[in-house]
């Protein structure tokens, strides 16, 4: 068995390896003992949350944890669909000692994934990874077990939506209001689709949600914050002052303007940045990013006098390098944004409501706003590939990048790295003009599918 954590959790293919029924099953027993290994008192009754996503896989992901949860002798509290962040902050809130969350994020129905946050609301660090990975790898996990009135119990939660659209809405400046703006909020038929609408609602929005109707298979199609095609039609055609797209388990946010343009990650990042620091919110005058943000961010948060750091890609790199710097925005052009003086994990409806406080604090329309960041010119290619050897081993894709950076000199950058989550090789280039950008982001994708595709 190969590396059973990504750099987001277990992550796969559901019914088939390593998200099967069985292997879950152990994922479960193994999380409960790391759990019950970090001691509170003697006489403590041990509890994990779970929360999913719509996918239809779901149901059986959850039963097989909850099994192997309770034959550990902990106990499991169901809160049903609910977002990635909602699943942090109720572990914390509820004093649980972890939360668990299936879901595959942005991916096809057909994935499913497993994500585990500690008693804090953070994501498991690597160490405890490792130890329930080992757990299973080496076969010991099936030697121990509870029995009698050890065993476990399972129970659902019916007010963990309202704790968490509570915790959401606090978010808000009280000095701000939202009352009389016009959203359209895409739920990518996922786990935003109940709590998003309501928060929005209920502190003053006139609100038109999409994609809010799950089915089990239709998350993230043609919807969400991945493909905003529909949501940038909608606001056009409803005259709204911004359009909300979420991913299907609700960490990022992607925004449209009035025009129907869309806003990126790095844009909501430098408008929240300005608002950060004009209010004294900003920690250290310090924003971190990833090395996959576009060269207008630093660009932009240079000329406001912003501090930058630059992360590995990946939310738990950003969230490690602000904890280390002691920042508390940073994030992602994809849209998964933190605001750590909010939450412990990124989490797409905190960012939209600091998105719309910053329209409301500047009394300008998002299309003026993201004219904060000028964006160089940027082309990135996702190349399904069979393996993933060293990238710079393959001395034909090392020659053609050399090529490439060779012609872009100081105007432009190639970044070429794995997915974590798929098999996928991610080919960006960032040019002076769409031209040369497409061209040598198409070359090198083809060197790239030559080599291993």
């Amino acid at each position: 068995m190969g590396k059973l954590f990504g750099t987001d959790g277990v992550r796969g293919i559901a019914n088939i390896a390593p998200m099967t029924a069985e292997m879950i099953l152990e994922i479960g027993r193994a999380t409960a003992y790391v759990c019950k290994r970090h001691k509170k008192k003697e006489k403590h009754r041990y509890r994990i949350v779970i929360g999913k996503d719509t996918r239809v896989s779901g149901y059986m992901v959850e039963n097989a944890l909850t099994a192997g949860i309770c034959s550990m002798g902990v106990d499991v509290f169901l809160v049903g669909p609910m977002p990635t962040p909602g699943i942090a902050f109720i572990t914390n809130n509820m004093r649980a000692d972890a939360g668990i969350v299936i879901s595959a994020s942005h991916n096809p129905y057909q994935d499913n994934g497993i994500k585990i946050f500690s008693r804090s609301g953070y994501k498991l660090p690597d160490t405890d990874e490792n130890e329930i990975e080992d757990l299973i790898t080496s076969g010991r996990i099936r030697d121990i077990r509870a029995t009698a009135d050890d065993i476990g119990k399972a129970s659902r939660i019916d007010d963990a939506i309202g704790r968490y659209i509570v915790f959401c809405k606090n978010t808000f400046p009280e000095d701000l209001s939202v009352e009389g703006m016009k959203i359209v909020i895409d739920c990518a038929n996922g786990a935003t689709y109940k709590v998003a609408p309501i928060i929005f609602s209920e502190l003053g929005a006139d609100v038109l949600a999409i994609h809010d109707e799950p089915d089990g298979v239709n998350i993230n199609a043609d919807c969400g914050s991945q493909h905003t095609a529909d949501l940038r039609a909608k606001v056009k055609d409803a005259g709204a002052d911004v359009g909300l797209a979420f991913d299907g388990d609700g960490d990022r946010l992607i925004a449209v303007d009035e025009k129907g343009e869309e806003i990126t990650g790095d844009q909501i990042m430098a408008i929240c940045a300005r608002m950060y620091k004009e209010r004294g919110w900003l920690k250290n005058n310090l924003v971190i990013s990833t090395v996959m943000s576009n060269f207008g961010f630093g660009t932009a948060l240079k000329e406001l006098g912003i501090k930058h750091g630059v992360s590995r890609v990946g939310d738990r790199y950003v969230l490690e390098l602000m904890k280390a710097k002691n920042a508390v925005l940073g994030g992602e052009d994809s849209g998964h944004i933190i605001f750590l003086n909010h939450h412990t994990a990124g989490d797409g409806i905190i960012s939209a409501l600091q998105l719309l406080s910053a329209m409301r604090m500047y009394k300008k329309k998002l299309s003026a706003l993201a004219g904060i960041v000028k964006l160089s010119p940027q082309k990135l290619v996702n190349v399904e590939v069979s393996s993933k050897p060293p990238l710079e081993e393959i001395k034909e894709l090392r020659q053609a990048v050399e090529e490439a950076e060779k012609e872009l000199g100081d105007r432009g950058r190639v970044l070429i790295r794995y997915s974590g989550t798929q098999s996928l090789c991610r080919v960006m280039v960032e040019g002076p003009t769409e031209e040369v950008t497409g061209r040598l982001c198409s070359s090198l994708a083809g060197a790239v599918e030559k080599a291993i595709g």
